[in-house]
C-alpha cells in the first residue's frame, strides 16, 4: 500500500483515462438527467484526458505539483455539467494538496473534502441525486478513516457506490428512467482507479443496466462553455452565477486559478450568455453545442402515469404541506419569486413527458407560465394551472388521478382550483381607502377572492377571530362542503377551536380542516369548496 505521491497521480489519471473509456457508452446511455443528451461519459473522458496528457508532458515528484497539473488542464479543457464539476474535484485536492510532496490518509481526506467544497461551491443550485450528492456522502464517509491513503481511497469508492446506488431515491427523474446519476456512475470510477492505484485492488462498481438513448427532439436550447479571465474575484464569480441563473439552468462558473474561471449554462440565447461573461471579464475558447430533450410524441389514451405534478408555494411550511402529497414542491421566501433556473429545475427532477404546474399564487402564477416554452423544455408538455392561492393548490391535489389521463386530470385539477373560493385575513400595515370603509394601520380586514369585504378594529385576538368568522360566513352564503383553514404564523391561539365551534352550531354538514401554513403575509388563508 503507497501514499499518493506524483508518481501516483501520473497513474492515477492514466487509470481514470482508462477506466472512463470502458464505462463511456454505459455512462451515456443512462444520462438522463438535467438533460437526456447522452454526453455525460463522452464529457467526462474528454476532460480527463486532456488533463492526463498535460500531465504526461511534464515530470512533477510532488503530489501538489502533480494535482496542480491535472487540475489545470482539467479546468481549461471541462466539457459539459459533468466535466467542469470533475475539474473541480481535482482543484479542490490540488489546492489542499499545496506543495506536499505526497499524501497520507489524513492529507486525502483533507484533500477529498477540499474536492466537495470546491465542486458544490461552483454550482449555482446543487440537486440532491446527482454528482454533487455522490461527492458529498463520500466526504461524509471519511470521518474516522484509516490512516493509510489506500485505505482511504478504499473507503471513499465503497461510499461512492452507497451514495449512487441512492440516487434514485433522490431524483425523480432518475427513479422513473430506472437508473443511477451519470455523472455520480462517472465519479464512481474515478474514485475506483484511485483505489486501485493506491493498492492494487479495484472495488466493485455499481453498473447499472443502460436504457437505450431517448429518440432526440427538436435543438430548442444550447449548451454554452466558455473560459473567462476576469480579475473580479469571488464576488466576480458569484455576481456572473446571477446573470447566467437567470438565462437558463445547469451554471457553474468553476475558479482554475489565476484569475480563470471555467463557465457553463443551458440556455436559449447564447449572445446573452457571452455578453454576461463579457461584463466580468475576458471570454475564450468558446464552445456551444446544441442541446437537445426527449421528444416523443404522447400515445393516444395515455394514463396519468405519463403526468407529474410539481408545486411552487412561499414558505417552507406550505412547502412541507403541499410536499406531504408527494409532489416535488419549490419553496420560495414570502414576497420573493423563483428564478427561471428554479423552475427548470423543478420541472426538471421529473422525466414525465407531461407536467403540471401547481403555484400558490397569482405573481406564482405568472413566474411559472413564462417557462413553459423555455426551449430548455423542448419537447415537454408543461402546463401551468392557475391557483391564486395555496388553498386552490390543495384542492387541485385532490382531486389529482394517476388513472386519469393525462389531459382529462389537468382539466380536474384546474376546475377543482377554479371552484374554491378563496379568503384572507389580514392586518393592515398602513392606511387604507377600500370598497367598504377606511382602514387603518393595525385593523384585520377580510377578503373574498382579493376584495375587501369587512374591516374590524384592532382587538388582539378577538378582532382576527370576529373577521374570521365574518369572511367564513359569507365564503359559504353561496354554498359549500368543505372548509380549509391555513393558519398564519401570526394565528392567534384558538381561531381554529373558535371557527371550529361556530360552524357546529350554525353549517353542520360543512366539514372543517384546518392546518399550519406558517405564511406571513396573511394571517389565515381559507378554502371553500
Amino acid at each position: 500500500m503507497r501514499a499518493l505521491d506524483g508518481a501516483a497521480v501520473r497513474e492515477w489519471a492514466d487509470a481514470c483515462v482508462r477506466d472512463l473509456g470502458a464505462a463511456r457508452a454505459e455512462i451515456d446511455d443512462i444520462n438522463v438527467y438535467p438533460v437526456a443528451d447522452s454526453d455525460t461519459g463522452s464529457n467526462l473522458l474528454h476532460t480527463v484526458t486532456a488533463a492526463r496528457d498535460a500531465l504526461a508532458g511534464s515530470d512533477p515528484v510532488a503530489a501538489g505539483q502533480a494535482l496542480t497539473v491535472l487540475a489545470g488542464a482539467a479546468v481549461r479543457a471541462a466539457k459539459g455539467n459533468s466535466g467542469i464539476i470533475l475539474s473541480q474535484v481535482l482543484y479542490g485536492m490540488a489546492r489542499s494538496a499545496d506543495c506536499a510532496r505526497e499524501l497520507d490518509g489524513p492529507g486525502l481526506v483533507a484533500a477529498l473534502r477540499a474536492a466537495d467544497t470546491a465542486a458544490t461551491g461552483a454550482v449555482t443550485r446543487p440537486v440532491a441525486g446527482t454528482m454533487l450528492s455522490v461527492l458529498h456522502a463520500v466526504a461524509v464517509a471519511l470521518d474516522g478513516a484509516p490512516p493509510e491513503a489506500g485505505d482511504v481511497a478504499t473507503l471513499a469508492a465503497k461510499a461512492a457506490a452507497d451514495a449512487l446506488a441512492r440516487t434514485p431515491d433522490q431524483l425523480p427523474a432518475l427513479a422513473a428512467a430506472g437508473v443511477v446519476d451519470a455523472g455520480g456512475r462517472g465519479l464512481l470510477a474515478v474514485l475506483d482507479a484511485l483505489a486501485a492505484t493506491l493498492t492494487g485492488t479495484r472495488a466493485t462498481p455499481v453498473s447499472p443496466a443502460p436504457l437505450p438513448a431517448p429518440p432526440p427532439g427538436p435543438p430548442g436550447a444550447w449548451e454554452v462553455m466558455y473560459l473567462l479571465t476576469s480579475a473580479e474575484g469571488d464576488d466576480g464569480a458569484a455576481s456572473l452565477r446571477r446573470a447566467l441563473a437567470a438565462l437558463g439552468d445547469s451554471v457553474t462558473v468553476a475558479e482554475a486559478g489565476g484569475g480563470e474561471y471555467a463557465v457553463h449554462v443551458h440556455c436559449a440565447d447564447i449572445g446573452a450568455a457571452l455578453e454576461a461573461g463579457l461584463n466580468h471579464g475576458r471570454p475564450h475558447q468558446v464552445r456551444v453545442e446544441p442541446l437537445v430533450t426527449p421528444g416523443r410524441a404522447a400515445e393516444p389514451g395515455s394514463t396519468g402515469a405519463d403526468l407529474a405534478v410539481v408545486a411552487v408555494v412561499h414558505g417552507d411550511a406550505l412547502a412541507e404541506l403541499v410536499g406531504a402529497e408527494g409532489v416535488p414542491v419549490l419553496a420560495v421566501p414570502t414576497g420573493g419569486q423563483p428564478s427561471t433556473e428554479d423552475l427548470l429545475a423543478l420541472v426538471g427532477r421529473t422525466a414525465a413527458e407531461h407536467v403540471a404546474v401547481l403555484p400558490g399564487g397569482v405573481r406564482l402564477t405568472a413566474a411559472a407560465e413564462r417557462v413553459t416554452d423555455n426551449p430548455v423544455l423542448a419537447g415537454r408538455d408543461v402546463v401551468v394551472v392557475p391557483c391564486a392561492s395555496p388553498v386552490q393548490v390543495l384542492a387541485a391535489l385532490a382531486v389529482h388521478d394517476r388513472s386519469r389521463g393525462a389531459g382529462a386530470d389537468v382539466v380536474a385539477m384546474a376546475e377543482a382550483a377554479a371552484a374554491t373560493r378563496r379568503g384572507e385575513v389580514v392586518v393592515a400595515t398602513e392606511d387604507a381607502i377600500t370598497w367598504v370603509g377606511r382602514a387603518g394601520g393595525g385593523d384585520v380586514m377580510g377578503f373574498i377572492d382579493g376584495e375587501v369585504v369587512l374591516i374590524e378594529p384592532p382587538d388582539g385576538a378577538g378582532g382576527v377571530t370576529r373577521a374570521a368568522v365574518g369572511v367564513l360566513d359569507r365564503l359559504l352564503a353561496v354554498g359549500g362542503e368543505l372548509v380549509t383553514v391555513l393558519l398564519g404564523a401570526a394565528a392567534p391561539p384558538g381561531v381554529a377551536d373558535a371557527l371550529d365551534a361556530h360552524l357546529r352550531a350554525e353549517r353542520p354538514d360543512v366539514e372543517l380542516v384546518c392546518y399550519s401554513g406558517g405564511q406571513t403575509d396573511a394571517v389565515l388563508l381559507m378554502g371553500v369548496e
